[in-house]
């Protein structure tokens, strides 16, 4: 008995998310007909009601429904800094840090012209007119360190520089609470040549 046609459009669909192949978005599309509908109208109702209502941020390029967020609108917010990241999940997650107290620019992504992503697909004109207003006084390139990420922040930092703007990178090394005997040699290796001095007390 062939598969409804509908059922079809349904598994193909869910095939879109990140992880998910053919079984597992056949898995999906029958246990929310068979076993959660309402569960499915929800679901299909906040899809819908987000695609309609979220729109980018016109200064930090993040998700909102204003024409500018909150965390841009907060007085609270150090304007002199700037965060440059590759997506909102990443924003969030130095949120989660309490450790940054600036603004945010969120790229959207991270150069790869293996995938057709180059700076006009990521829009950095957007970012060097957010970068260069008057406030900024310091841009910290905040990338994943992927190979892409890597090539995001030296393209990103290069071009900040060449405005004058100042250009810092998140550091890194051993994670807190790691030990030695675990930490990868090239994350031990970077450790070493971003070590610091240690104040006497």
């Amino acid at each position: 008995m062939s598969t409804p046609s509908s059922l079809d459009a349904l598994i193909e669909a869910l095939r879109c998310l990140p992880g998910v192949g053919p079984k597992s978005a056949q898995r999906m599309a029958y246990h929310l007909l068979q076993r959660d509908r309402q569960g499915a109208g929800r679901l299909a109702d906040a899809l819908a009601h987000a695609l309609g209502a979220i729109r980018h941020c016109g200064r930090c390029n993040t998700f909102t429904e204003s024409d500018v967020c909150e965390r841009c609108l907060s007085p609270k917010r150090d304007a002199s800094l700037l965060c440059v990241v590759e997506t909102p999940v990443d924003m969030n997650m130095m949120e989660q840090t309490h450790a940054y107290n600036g603004l945010y620019y969120v790229i959207m992504g991270r150069l790869s012209p293996l995938d057709g992503v180059g700076p006009r697909e990521l829009q950095l004109d957007r970012l060097l007119a957010r970068a260069g207003d008057g406030q900024v006084r310091e841009v910290i390139l905040a990338t994943n360190y992927t190979n892409e990420g890597e090539a995001t922040a030296h393209y990103v930092g290069e071009l900040l520089r060449s405005r004058g703007i100042r250009v810092t990178r998140i550091a890194r090394g051993v994670p807190v609470g790691g030990e030695l005997e675990y930490v990868d040699a090239g994350t031990l290796a970077q450790a070493v040549r971003e070590r610091k001095s240690v104040d006497g007390g």
